[in-house]
């Protein structure tokens, strides 16, 4: 079975938020009610930014945000491609990738040729399909690179 990428709607927000928390946010103090706050926010948001999941069978097993501003920044650049989150059941299953190419297709129609984003361990995911590394630097002593994506001549790969 295929996972369906789409626009997050409220009955996903709990969901992605419980994989966001295990992923990106264990042991910061982030609640899981403040995500639920921040993801309602963002897709009852201006249609600039935006928020994909992606669903098999019906569950959320995945998320990726397009956004203005990433969270505690190291450059002033804008806009992102944020929280990339699958469920590890289901890697290496194009899950990722599928939620990447919807982020991607929704900054070019909202006219933005440039997307950033920052990674350290999936730099290879991220430059197979496209990125390219822009800087590598440490964050609150940790390895972190900067990736960008033009997206002036982006067009949706066939399926």
């Amino acid at each position: 079975m295929q996972a369906i990428v789409e626009a997050m709607a409220e009955g996903d927000v709990e969901a992605v938020a419980r994989l966001r928390l295990a992923a990106f946010f264990e042991g910061t103090g982030r609640t899981l009610e403040e995500d639920i706050t921040a993801l309602r926010g963002l897709i009852a948001g201006d249609g600039f930014e935006a928020a994909f999941v992606a669903r098999l069978g019906g569950s959320p097993i995945g998320s990726c945000l397009f956004v203005r501003n990433e969270n505690d920044p190291a450059h002033d650049l804008t806009p992102w491609l944020a929280g990339l989150v699958d469920n590890k059941f289901y890697r290496g299953r194009g899950v990722g990738a599928a939620l990447l190419r919807a982020v991607e297709a929704h900054a070019a129609s909202v006219g933005v040729s440039r997307l950033y984003l920052y990674t350290w361990q999936a730099r290879r995911f991220y430059e197979t399909l496209g990125w390219t590394a822009v800087e590598a630097f440490k964050q609150d002593g940790e390895p972190m690179v900067l990736m960008a994506r033009e997206l002036a001549s982006y067009s949706v790969p066939a399926r």
